[in-house]
């Protein structure tokens, strides 16, 4: 990898706003690069692998949970908030992986869970003992109904009840996700002191920002009302979460208060960055909120793309039209797929070509004002992994099977050797999740030696975008098109960038703005690079990036 070394991502370390329109590229540890033979990602594969993703010439990477954690949800239940899983290595590694990727231009952004932890963490053991310990009201706790059921109807994520009795308090606590994940009680304001210690901690090492997890689980309602029924048919319900409207269980008003002091502890250390995961559906009115005025977070991202069944003009004009760039709004981020949803190349492939699907969700996800976030394996344009049910790991899956994906498919391991054991990921005889066979074909050394794989093409695709400020960090002013097409301008002071899309099934003319006749087109689906004109019939599932007074 001694010429990756060289190509270093583009510069935005000056300034306390590099994050805005920085790429970042998400690294699920476990399944990116394992060095001690054991079949599981560490720290010190990302170290590895930080030459190769400054290749790319990304601005940043999150990384996702390394903490201590008995590993029940793989990492997001965690048992010690500023401990490193010796599965994954030591503050030695995680040190290193900060050293580089500074050296190499990078961020590095972690995630933070403050819902829930473990039920194996030292505050839900001491909170667990009886009812009148310093942290007896650190966890969500309640007496059941006269008749002992629980205290409400709350449905987990992961199904049945999201209450659990418990022996030792004769209460039951609340797990909005598995049982093993108790809800911290962050109305507590010993709890949120604690969680902004922990903030600190991670700053103090170096990191320069995180990614909340969760967020809009944090507080629930107190008087602990039902959640109304949801209503939707039992045809397409796939869990009993599914059939409710979760109006007291989340969301509570409440939440941005906390957000401003978690922003009151970042703003101690100049230049970091926060972008919140926001759920549920109906997520806008949230993500505005938890971004509102430059008081609260940097950023949001919701699941308008990451669950979509299909990619059409109209999700993606009705996703861009939420952000209307009024004063004090927050600034959106982009995610495609990420290690909880099937990536997106299979939902959206259909019966096109597979290739050219990765290509033009690419060209798509990088023209979108705000941060796109590249999960690892969508440069590579890796189809969603083969996981059969014997070799399922996510209890969501599990408990679920067969009526979801699961999120197995998109955590099988980076293919990095299309000829070694393993697709070089492990040296391993087994690893934690199967290598899909068919990913070797796709793995970084093949596709580094192939010009027109979809890993060359994102780089360049990568490298014209830094290029051209406009679709760094300008606005974006949406057009009014045919149905099937999507069209907007990216604007800054010194030039405009022209970002049309035919996401339907059929050709369709359609003539740009006048002065964007005769504009460069700078890239398409088909390959990044440069021709004189711009098309005015766009064939079906094509798009491409046009621009004037480029500099």
């Amino acid at each position: 990898m001694s010429e990756m070394t060289e190509m270093k991502s583009r510069t935005v370390t000056s300034g306390a706003q590099w994050w805005r329109g920085a790429v970042i590229y998400q690294i699920y540890p476990r399944s990116f690069r394992d060095t001690n033979a054991d079949g599981i990602g560490d720290l010190r594969g990302v170290v590895e692998g930080l030459d190769y993703i400054a290749s790319l010439g990304v601005d940043g990477i999150w990384i996702s949970p390394f903490f201590t954690s008995p590993m029940k949800d793989f990492g997001y239940d965690v048992s010690d908030y500023c401990g490193i899983d010796p599965t994954f290595g030591t503050f030695e590694d995680f040190d290193a992986v900060i050293a580089k990727a500074h050296e190499l231009g990078l961020k590095v952004i972690i995630d933070q869970v403050y819902s829930h932890t473990s039920d194996e963490h030292a505050w839900f053991q001491e909170s667990r003992r009886d009812r009148d310990n310093p942290k007896a009201d650190w966890y969500v706790w309640a007496d059941p109904k006269p008749d002992g059921s629980p205290p409400s109807n709350w449905q987990s994520v992961f199904g049945g009840s999201s209450w659990q009795w418990d022996g030792p308090r004769r209460q039951y606590y609340l797990h909005n996700f598995l049982t093993s994940q108790p809800d911290l009680n962050v109305h507590n304001r010993q709890v949120q002191n604690a969680l902004l210690d922990v903030a600190r901690f991670w700053l103090d090492r170096g990191v320069d920002g995180f990614r909340l997890d969760a967020l809009n689980f944090s507080m629930h309602d107190p008087e602990l009302r039902d959640n109304p029924p949801s209503g939707v048919p039992m045809s397409q319900v796939t869990r009993p979460f599914d059939m409710q409207i979760k109006r007291y269980n989340q969301s509570h008003a409440d939440i941005p208060a906390f957000l401003e002091r978690i922003r009151a502890t970042i703003d101690e250390y100049p230049g970091r960055f926060t972008v919140a995961e926001v759920g549920g559906p109906e997520p806008l009115e949230e993500m505005k909120a938890f971004t509102d005025g430059g008081k609260r977070l940097d950023s949001a991202y919701n699941f308008d793309f990451l669950y979509a069944p299909d990619l059409t003009a109209e999700r993606v004009r009705s996703s861009l039209a939420n952000w209307d760039q009024t004063p004090g709004e927050g600034w959106p981020s982009w995610a495609f797929s990420n290690h909880d949803a099937p990536r997106a190349t299979t939902r959206w492939a259909g019966d096109d070509d597979f290739e050219k699907t990765a290509r033009l969700s690419m060209l798509l996800l990088l023209s979108l004002r705000g941060n796109p976030i590249i999960y690892q394996g969508e440069e590579l344009g890796l189809p969603q992994g083969h996981v059969a049910f014997a070799d399922l790991q996510d209890p969501e899956a599990i408990i679920n099977w067969p009526h979801t994906l699961g999120r197995d498919g998109a955590r099988t391991p980076m293919p990095w050797s299309a000829e070694a054991p393993q697709a070089g990921f492990s040296q391993a005889n087994r690893t934690w999740l199967k290598v899909d066979p068919d990913h070797a074909a796709r793995a970084i050394d093949r596709q580094s030696a192939e010009p027109g794989a979809v890993l060359n093409y994102t780089r360049k695709l990568l490298t014209i975008r830094n290029d051209n400020p406009p679709l760094v960090s300008g606005s974006s002013e949406l057009l009014d098109t045919p149905d099937d097409i999507v069209a907007f301008i990216r604007h800054d002071g010194g030039g405009e960038v022209l970002c049309a899309f035919n996401l339907g099934q059929s050709p369709i003319e359609w003539s740009p703005p006048d002065r964007f006749k005769s504009a460069t087109t700078i890239a398409s689906e088909a390959v990044a690079e440069t021709r004189e004109g711009v098309l005015t019939t766009l064939a079906p599932r094509t798009g491409y990036w046009a621009a004037i007074g480029r500099k």
